[in-house]
């Protein structure tokens, strides 16, 4: 299946700070992201949605600023081409006005699907900051 990149940018009224714990920690992402996320003994994440296990590894991360979650079939790790999701935060200068850039590449779901789950998603996290 062919995988396509859906990029979306959310504005969201907190500090980076606050915002990144819930993209970067495991115990952040199970309150918004997924219904369970763990960590194995080799540091990767398990993503488990509708009672079924995603895995990833962390590939990049910068401080209060970006995030990006690779994911791999356990079965079959040295497959080329993986979907990954990757969190950036992004600041206006001017504003001082936070967004949240939300990049998934995958192939699982069509545009308008993608919109309306990261729009569920990211109006959870919302809730749960208050921003």
């Amino acid at each position: 299946m062919v995988k396509s990149k859906f990029v979306a940018d959310y504005q969201i009224n907190a500090s980076k700070k606050i915002v990144f714990q819930y993209l970067s920690s495991a115990s952040g992402l199970e309150e918004w992201f997924a219904d369970e996320v763990k960590i194995n003994e080799d540091k990767h994440y398990i993503f488990n949605f509708d009672d079924e296990d995603h895995y990833a590894k962390q590939v990049s991360i910068r401080s209060n600023s970006h995030v990006k979650f690779e994911f791999y079939d356990p079965k079959n790790p040295q497959e080329a081409d993986h979907a990954y999701i990757e969190f950036k935060l992004e600041e206006n200068d001017l504003t001082q006005t936070l967004f949240l850039k939300v990049i998934d590449y995958s192939d699982v779901y069509e545009d308008d699907e993608l919109v309306a789950i990261w729009d569920g998603l990211i109006g959870r996290l919302k809730e749960i900051i208050g921003g």
